[in-house]
């Protein structure tokens, strides 16, 4: 039956997370890392069971004819189905507007790739056989799908690409629900059976000690008083099976974070924003290296290197023909200067101070100071100022950067002359 059906060519979107405050927009997610205990990673299998749901609320959802589609091979249904819960999943929509599902154009061409990518993820696992094998309802496969399949392909790239920042919100998650410390605040008091259920990062917790009418603040204000605590110091302890992760901050570490933080706003807080408070204070390093060329060994693929800053031997050689260049000016503007003062040494040597102190030195100072500096008056600065601007505008380049090779040129070779000059007057 597999055999029959024939996907299009697989697009892998996309996938960017740019900052922790965007990780914190997305849902909680459902699978597991090394973190958590060992009876918790094993629920983690794309075969685990779904939580179970009311039947009142289950008999209201609707589900497709996923089983119908599946021994008819009805591809475009299949395909219709998987893009449904792909556009209704809220983690789905949560990625989007975190910045995880980038694409170019509208929301709807990032939705049509990840759908293609479900699909293509569920044929090599040949789970779509396998729901005809184990004789599953349309509920069950459309569960499976949506609260297993699709999940973990959106965590496992979030997983990858902000590591620390999965696990630390996944262990701050665990140390609220677990800990004596911390007790949920959004509850009305009554039998759990009772209370509406909300998803992890919607739920308010504080701390144990507090009333249970403790006022709530605005974001603004919590995160404001959450600056008051001081950044954390980076654990650096190896950890891990292949020892190539560091522990950042240990567990009890944590939890007294958490408490100080708590205490500091002085109100109960979603988790949501709790993980994004406690997290700011951690120095928290998630670097996702990109590969410049091929991922395997053999040369079919495309091999890129990358980007050289030094330049070439011909940029070397333009560069070596443009400083001669630059020179030449050089020596042509100052064969113009020393004939508008027709070869009068002692003209020429007050025209170099005065182009020096009026144009090239870098203290910039006023033409009454170079006056006085020079020892002449301020009517024969200006005279020299315009006999300088005029032999400027004599030259002509062609481009601004030969414009600036000249201005580096013209100025260690006047500021040669101006020293030789008053070294040669104080000795006389």
């Amino acid at each position: 039956m597999l055999n029959k059906i024939s996907h299009p060519t697989m697009i892998i979107p996309n996938m960017t997370v740019t900052s922790d405050e965007q990780y914190h927009r997305l849902n909680d997610p459902t699978t597991t890392t090394a973190d958590e205990p060992a009876s918790s990673r094993a629920r983690h299998t794309t075969a685990a069971a779904v939580a179970p749901v009311p039947a009142a609320r289950a008999s209201q959802r609707h589900h497709g004819p996923w089983v119908d589609s599946l021994r008819r091979s009805d591809v475009s249904r299949l395909w219709t189905e998987m893009q449904r819960i792909v556009s209704n999943h809220p983690l789905v929509r949560a990625s989007h507007s975190a910045g995880l599902l980038v694409e170019e154009g509208d929301r709807g061409s990032a939705y049509v790739d990840l759908t293609q990518e479900l699909f293509v993820t569920l044929l090599g696992k040949d789970r779509f056989q396998h729901y005809l094998d184990t004789e599953m309802t349309d509920a069950e496969i459309e569960c499976e799908i949506s609260q297993i399949e699709l999940t973990n392909l959106l965590t496992a790239e979030l997983r990858k690409r902000h590591p620390e920042s999965y696990r630390l919100a996944r262990r701050i998650s665990t140390i609220i629900q677990s800990s004596a410390n911390f007790r949920r605040f959004d509850g009305s008091g009554g039998p759990p059976e009772d209370e509406p259920h909300r998803r992890l990062v919607d739920r308010v917790y504080g701390l144990s000690e507090w009333h249970d009418h403790k006022p709530r603040r605005h974001a603004h204000e919590l995160e404001q008083r959450g600056h008051t605590i001081p950044v954390r110091q980076r654990d650096t302890r190896m950890v891990g099976c292949t020892g190539d992760s560091q522990i950042i901050i240990s567990n009890s570490d944590l939890e007294d974070l958490i408490i100080s933080m708590l205490e500091a706003c002085d109100a109960p807080i979603d988790v949501r924003a709790l993980r994004s408070l406690v997290m700011s204070r951690l120095p928290v390093m998630d670097i996702y290296l990109v590969p410049l060329g091929a991922d395997n060994d053999d040369d079919s693929g495309r091999q890129f290197e990358p980007v050289d800053a030094q330049e070439n031997p011909e940029q070397s050689l333009l560069r070596i023909e443009s400083e001669r260049e630059a020179a030449g000016f050089v020596d042509q503007f100052l064969k113009g200067l020393h004939g508008a003062v027709r070869g009068k040494t002692k003209q020429y040597d007050r025209m170099l101070g005065v182009l020096w102190h009026c144009y090239l030195s870098p203290t910039h100072i006023t033409q009454l100071e170079a006056a006085a500096r020079l020892n002449v008056s301020d009517s024969l600065v200006s005279d020299y100022r315009r006999r300088i601007e005029q032999q400027l505008r004599a030259l002509s380049f062609n481009e601004i950067e030969e414009a600036r090779r000249f201005e580096t040129a013209l100025g260690e070779r006047v500021r040669t002359l101006v020293v030789v000059s008053d070294e040669e007057r104080v000795a006389v």
